[in-house]
Parts: structure tokens; C-alpha cells; sequence
């Protein structure tokens, strides 16, 4: 079997089904959550037999903090602390922007601007949910959770998430490059595997693009872990097909390089898919079976494996021989032609 002499296909099925993401990511398709914008974010849980629309709640959390600002105006100035100054300060503001997103369980989600305990706004808002979901809706305020992320703890979250993606790709790149270094043009490994890699995470945040955009479902720390992950996965599976191809490189000096790749795919592509599978069959079950709140963070694991599997074959390892036989110069004219495609066969090509 030659999988090799599909690699322009294999390319051109990547670019397409990464090209919807990237494009809803242009569209603004892409929710960062409060852990990188700052706010609040309410988890709200009823009886989900008796659930109540979610644009129900938000006009109830509305009308409820309208009332409280208005007591609040009424104090006299002198005995506000800086956080009550600041919300009459922001009255005009508009913190319940209407979005709410309903889950299983009977769990609502409100996103607010930031809500600090300090006003009292928090108890306020929660008795005014008490007395309108309470008997009819079940609403038990035990089972209320504020999550609030401060401006500062945000900028925090999203600067050092991008430092750990960054860092994370120069490490693969100077690991490769070192690690190959006994066969002709390490750099390319390193660079073919960070190709891969980034296609396996464009991938990931397209996905997630196209289902903010459409369900409102929205990217937090957590989904930073799941794309480390992904990273990491990754280059593990294509180091796995490129160490192959090393060893058989300096087996068969003589090889022709796009049969010693296709070869070295055959013997690794059980070993490969095997892995991924029992990974995969563990996420279905925790998307399956786990809470709520890790099943974005599974999902987009979910994603990354697949991907990740599918990008060491038929990314990286494709792109390998694209490069080494000059392939890319019908794209990027400059640099030495290869000539890697013209060595003479010293092994039968896979059939």
C-alpha cells in the first residue's frame, strides 16, 4: 500500500477542514471565558424537570440588580466603599448582556461583568432568583456558584497562556532538530512536526470557533490545558513515525526517500492508531459519562487526539517528503532543490 503518492491529497484535505474554523475565528466565532476577559460567571441549577428559559433567568438577575443600584443611589456617599462607588460609577453599564447558556442537568449559565461580594450584590441577586424560581422552578441557592475573575488575574491568565504555547513549540523545534541530528536537513523534522502541530490546534480552536458562534459555548483555562495536551500528543506521534524513518534512513543509505517514508508509515500505523483508540475510547467515557463542567475540556481533548493522529501519518511525515523532494518549490521558489527523489532503491517500495 503507497500512502505516499496521495500526499498532495492528504495536504489539501487538511487545508479544507481547517479552513471552516479559521474562518469562523475570523468571525469572531471564538468566547474566551472570564479567565481571560474578566467578570463573573453564574452556574445556576434547577430541577430539570421544571427549567426555566434561560432569557427568563437574565431578565430576572436585570430587573433584580436595577432595584439594587437604585438602594444603593440612596446611601449617603460618604459611607460607600470603593467597590459600591464603582458599580454606581458603571450604572449604565450593561452587565447582563442577555447570553445565557442552558446545559444538562438543569444548569443555566449567566455571564456578568465582574460581581464582588463586597456590595452585598451577590445576596441580593440571589434572593430575588429564590423568590422567583424557588417553588416553581426548584432553584436551590446552596448549589449556586459565582465564579469572578478580576482585569488583572485575566490579562495574567492570557499572557502566560500564550508564553506556554510558544515555549512549548521552540522546545519540540530544538529537540527535533538535536535529536535528528545524524540524518540530512534535522531542522526539517522539527519544522514538519510544528506544521503538524499547529494544524492539530487550529483545528481545535476552529471547532470551537464554529460552536461559539453558533451555541455560545465559550474557551477557558481549562481548554489552554486541553490544547497543551494536544501540542504534546501530537509530536509524540509524529517523533514516533520520524524516529522510524531515521532508523531506516541509516539502514538503508541507499533508499529511495519517499518509499523508506511510506515503508517506515506501514510499520508504525497499527502501533499509532492503536494507541490513539484506547485514549479515545477513555475521553468518550468521561464526555460520556463525566460532569458538565469537564465535557468542553474532554471534547476539545477528544478533537486533539484525533487530529493529532491523523497529522503525524498524513502531515507531517507527507509534508517530510513534499520538502525533501523539492515539491515545494511549485510554491516557494527559493533555497536548493532536494535531491532526495532521485536516490536509487536499495528496498522494494510498500506495495
Amino acid at each position: 500500500m503507497n500512502l505516499v503518492k496521495y500526499r498532495w491529497y492528504f495536504t489539501l484535505f487538511s487545508l479544507l477542514i481547517i479552513g471552516p474554523g479559521i474562518l469562523f475565528m475570523l468571525l469572531g466565532g471564538l468566547r474566551p471565558s472570564i479567565d481571560f476577559t474578566g467578570g463573573s460567571s453564574w452556574e445556576i441549577y434547577f430541577d430539570p424537570a421544571r427549567t426555566p428559559e434561560g432569557v427568563e433567568v437574565v431578565d430576572t438577575l436585570k430587573e433584580a440588580e436595577a432595584r439594587f443600584i437604585d438602594q444603593l443611589s440612596q446611601k449617603p456617599a460618604d459611607t460607600l466603599n470603593s467597590e459600591e462607588q464603582a458599580l454606581l460609577g458603571n450604572r449604565e453599564q450593561q452587565r447582563f448582556d442577555g447570553m445565557a447558556q442552558e446545559s444538562e442537568g438543569g444548569l443555566i449559565i449567566v455571564r456578568t461583568s465582574l460581581v464582588s461580594d463586597n456590595t452585598g450584590e451577590k445576596d441580593y441577586l440571589t434572593r430575588a432568583l429564590t423568590e422567583r424560581f424557588g417553588q416553581n422552578n426548584g432553584f436551590n441557592p446552596d448549589r449556586l456558584s459565582l465564579i469572578s475573575a478580576g482585569p488583572t488575574i485575566a490579562a495574567e491568565t492570557t499572557i502566560r497562556s500564550a508564553l506556554a504555547v510558544l515555549a512549548a513549540s521552540a522546545a519540540i523545534l530544538l529537540y527535533l532538530a538535536y535529536a535528528f541530528r545524524k540524518v540530512k536537513s534535522p531542522w526539517r523534522y522539527g519544522a514538519c512536526a510544528i506544521i503538524a502541530m499547529l494544524h492539530d490546534a487550529i483545528l481545535v480552536i476552529g471547532v470551537f470557533a464554529i460552536l461559539g458562534y453558533f451555541f455560545g459555548i465559550e474557551v477557558d483555562a481549562l481548554f489552554v490545558t486541553a490544547l497543551l495536551t494536544t501540542i504534546g500528543f501530537s509530536v509524540h506521534d509524529s517523533i514516533v513515525v520520524f524516529d522510524r524513518i531515521r532508523e531506516n534512513q541509516l539502514r538503508f543509505p541507499g533508499e529511495n526517500f519517499s518509499s523508506l517514508v511510506n515503508h517506515s508509515i506501514l510499520q508504525t500505523l497499527v502501533r499509532s492508531v492503536n494507541t490513539s483508540l484506547t485514549i479515545l475510547f477513555t475521553l468518550a467515557a468521561l464526555y460520556l459519562f463525566g460532569g458538565a463542567s469537564i465535557r468542553n475540556f474532554v471534547l476539545a481533548l477528544i478533537i486533539g487526539i484525533f487530529s493529532g493522529t491523523y497529522s503525524s501519518i498524513f502531515n507531517a511525515s507527507m509534508l517530510l517528503v513534499i520538502w525533501e523532494k523539492g515539491e515545494l518549490h511549485r510554491f516557494w521558489p527559493f533555497g536548493k532543490r532536494s535531491k532526495a527523489g532521485n536516490r536509487s532503491k536499495s528496498l522494494p517500495a510498500a506495495q
